[in-house]
């Protein structure tokens, strides 16, 4: 069993965090007839490295050194993008959804078009990539329109001179905390993100962003982000929160507290990590991941280096729970597992069952001891509520589906 550090502090940091919130602190629902969405397309990728458990472990060992992270999206066989305009006539850039970064960057592959909103700072920019690649170039400030009603002005943006392989995606929506944009635009010691530039214009009541996903395998293979609460609509439920972790480095990002039981096996105690939209799978520490392992005696498969398991194997799978603020989120034996219509994708075999949770390369106790990414929340609706300092989850209709 992982250790889990100092749990008692942990419980008191949550109670203490439980006491300051008031009723009215808290983000309220929008329903679906608001029109503070914005929808999201998945694509499916069918180029670049087809090991998503080696590009998911790369962009962690970014995260684990405390810096500001970008995911190379040609990493990745799973992407949700947004399209966003820039500038007045704004020009529309499909871009990638990303929590575990914070810079909003264009150029990768459709040029930057200047319009009378368009202003040079004269500063340039830099992010490193998980893959020890960088996109680099201008910083502007220009209008950004995620829709008719979300319109941010005189927002920073990157306009890259040099950028990794991006494929078809033409930059970065950048959705983590502030911290995380300190020392990439020279003479800057941070940039206001697109969230604080809707909170701050007064755009948005509160600076929430719910973030809906729909399983890729599912009919209806899509998302939606909400700005300035969450979709009343898209949970089953109520929505959990929980303080954002104060261990290091998790406590950068997106970060929590959880354990992870299977079944009624104990695979990690409580410990911290993060809630991340650019990972595609579930990283857990490598001392965790032996004991799942071991306990659904699956095999490391080397062409996806995913775990797999035989059909009967999946019949005895028992579930995952998340236990997260005192509640336990159940990832069922589907939701272990990789879509099956999308075994080609990963260079696997079209009736081999692979397993989503992945080895994060180092023993717990990095203070980033998980990673629950894309195959998470495909099950979970969750918020990030940089107003609490806080995170939370919630079910959807997509919590038990079956459809790996």
């Amino acid at each position: 069993m992982v250790s889990s550090g100092s749990h008692s502090s942990l419980l008191a940091l949550l109670a203490l965090a439980f006491l300051s919130l008031s009723a009215s602190a808290l983000p309220r629902p929008r329903t679906a007839s608001t029109t503070a969405a914005l929808k999201l397309a998945v694509r499916i990728n069918s180029y670049g490295i087809k090991n998503i458990a080696a590009a998911d472990r790369a962009r962690l060992k970014v995260l684990q050194a405390g810096g500001s992270s970008s995911v190379n999206a040609s990493n990745t066989v799973t992407t949700y993008t947004a399209d966003v305009g820039v500038g007045s006539p704004a020009t529309y850039y499909t871009l990638l959804v990303d929590t575990g970064s914070s810079n909003t960057w264009i150029g990768s592959n459709k040029a930057y078009k200047q319009t009378t909103t368009s202003r040079d700072t004269l500063h340039k920019f830099k992010v490193p990539y998980a893959d020890g690649s960088s996109v680099s170039g201008e910083e502007y400030t220009d209008t950004v329109t995620l829709n008719s009603d979300l319109v941010v002005n005189s927002q920073s943006i990157g306009v890259a001179s040099q950028a990794s392989q991006m494929g078809s995606l033409d930059g970065i929506l950048g959705l983590g905390p502030v911290d995380l944009t300190q020392g990439l635009v020279d003479d800057t010691s941070e940039v206001a993100t697109v969230m604080d530039n809707l909170y701050t214009q007064k755009t948005i009541s509160s600076e929430v962003l719910g973030v809906f996903f729909a399983p890729a395998s599912s009919s209806d293979s899509s998302g939606e982000l909400t700005f300035g609460s969450y979709d009343a609509s898209k949970i089953t439920g109520r929505i959990n929160y929980v303080p954002v972790t104060s261990v290091f480095p998790a406590s950068t990002y997106w970060g929590i507290d959880q354990s992870i039981m299977y079944g009624s096996t104990p695979i990690l105690d409580e410990t911290a990590g993060i809630v991340d939209t650019g990972t595609t799978l579930i990283l857990i520490a490598s001392d965790a991941f032996s004991v799942y392992q071991s306990a659904t005696g699956a095999i490391l498969d080397k062409t996806t280096g995913l775990l797999q398991i035989s059909s009967d194997q999946y019949e005895q799978l028992a579930s995952l729970y998340f236990t997260i603020g005192g509640i336990a989120y159940e990832l069922t034996p589907n939701g272990q597992i990789w879509p099956r219509s999308l075994n080609s994708a990963i260079g696997g075999t079209t009736d081999g069952i692979y397993l989503v949770v992945s080895d994060s390369g180092d023993s717990s106790g990095s203070g980033l001891d998980f990673t629950n990414g894309y195959c998470f929340l495909e099950r979970f609706y969750s918020v990030y509520d940089t107003t609490n300092s806080q995170v939370g989850f919630a079910t959807t209709e997509y919590t038990y589906a079956t459809t790996n």
